[in-house]
């Protein structure tokens, strides 16, 4: 059987437990970490530093995890491996976070540990979707891969909420548990394509192969920065510029929403995730429809749509918190939060599948890695950055500061000419 015969939105579908699993963990990290960390006494923007250690992490080991995934053959694939090395140590870290959130060494030892491993398979599993997927169905995979984010982040905020109010340890300890178990599934359910497995005993060991491929990984970073910089049409350069304005700009609100909602609002921080999670609700609802939108209307049309209807919700989210307190603003701003969610869908769902449909199968986890070194760049400045304007100007700043950068975004993404779907893998 073919490669496209053997496709099923099915296996798609269970490969959507992995990012489950991460949307789980990063939504409820996101919405309490934060404030664990002011509660020590820490400025804000040196809480946003501290925020942008997984992504320093990512920026760093992505690219070349992804590269390393490409070249890895074991008899269970090239990105299982991965997931098997880094979820368990970063399920049983991230469970430990909040019994060490009273002193400030500790915590941190904790978080650094859980992010390393978290940034052990994060490129592997994305990655996963393209070597199942045929091109003209990697949005609407996509689609598939975010709405079972989208249910992980709709349980973090949702359920979390519930539960940290209850003891702010429950979270975190259900968070590892989801995580470990979507992992195994996973493992067990998504059989990886047979020309990515070997049979063969006695071919390099797993610690050669790290040396092997970190110096293919470095170069071939390079050249794909390189590539993109020198190409006349320069679509790739535009695209990672576009995802790394429009993350400054999302990261901001998802990094300290809960911290406005509590210091600004006036409402409290499980409360603040809460409504948080209304974007979380939106995406899900949204994600699949987002990507056979992205294949019917065209991927660059559908996250331009997406940036207008995101600047436009996120205005009125200003207004409502400036104009007025009470219920009816917590309202206004979960109905505005629930749009978002859809308007992020039609960003983000399409972004991926562009990004990888600019190279080839063989290449599918350096661009994978790309995407990611873009994201996590602007992951990495947007916490302090924004936390330091919010240092100078207040939580008033923070939904301004997010709507200049997603307007940039939407400019660059007028300039990328490639990426749309094609025929075949």
């Amino acid at each position: 059987m073919s490669q496209e015969e053997k496709f099923s939105y099915f296996k798609v579908f269970l490969l959507g437990f992995g990012f489950f699993g991460i949307s789980v963990i990063w939504s409820i990290y996101n919405s309490y970490l934060p404030i664990f960390l002011k509660e020590l006494g820490l400025a804000s923007w040196i809480v946003g530093f501290i925020m942008t250690i997984d992504n320093i992490f990512a920026v760093i080991l992505l690219p070349y995890l992804g590269v390393l995934s490409d070249v890895t053959r074991t008899r269970i694939g090239r990105r299982k491996p991965y997931i098997l090395l880094g979820a368990p140590p970063a399920a049983l870290t991230f469970a430990l976070i909040p019994f060490f959130k009273g002193e400030l060494i500790p915590l941190m030892i904790v978080v650094v540990t859980m992010n390393l491993s978290m940034a052990l398979f994060r490129s592997p599993v994305i990655a996963f979707m393209p070597d199942i997927t045929p091109s003209e169905k990697r949005s609407q995979a996509n689609g598939i891969i975010n709405f079972m984010g989208g249910i992980g982040s709709l349980l973090a905020y949702f359920a979390g909420s519930i539960l940290y109010k209850v003891n702010p340890s429950y979270p975190f300890i259900a968070s590892g548990v989801l995580l470990l178990l979507s992992s195994l599934l996973v493992i067990l359910l998504v059989d990886e394509p047979e020309e990515f497995k070997t049979r063969e005993k006695g071919g390099p060991g797993f610690a050669e192969l790290l040396k092997k491929t970190f110096r293919q990984s470095l170069r071939e970073l390079y050249e794909n920065l390189r590539m993109a910089v020198t190409d006349p049409d320069r679509s790739l350069l535009f695209m990672l510029s576009s995802i790394f304005l429009w993350f400054i700009g999302y990261n901001a609100i998802e990094t300290f929403f809960t911290s406005y909602a509590k210091w600004y609002i006036g409402i409290d921080e499980a409360t603040g995730s809460f409504i948080l999670g209304f974007v979380a609700l939106g995406f899900l609802i949204f994600a699949l429809p987002a990507g056979f939108i992205g294949a019917r209307l065209g991927r660059k049309k559908t996250m331009t749509l997406g940036l207008a209807l995101l600047i436009l919700l996120l205005f009125g989210v200003h207004l409502a918190a400036t104009s007025s307190r009470g219920a009816s603003t917590e309202l206004i701003i979960e109905g505005l939060f629930f749009l978002g969610g859809f308007a992020w869908a039609l960003i983000n769902v399409n972004s991926l599948p562009t990004v990888v449909d600019m190279t080839t199968r063989e290449k599918l986890g350096a661009y994978t890695g790309l995407y990611y070194f873009a994201s996590q760049s602007a992951s990495i400045l947007a916490p302090p950055l924004a936390g330091l304007l919010i240092d100078i100007s207040g939580y008033v700043s923070l939904m301004p500061y997010s709507i200049a950068f997603l307007a940039f975004s939407a400019v660059t993404l007028q300039f990328v000419r490639k990426g749309e779907a094609r025929k075949g893998f």
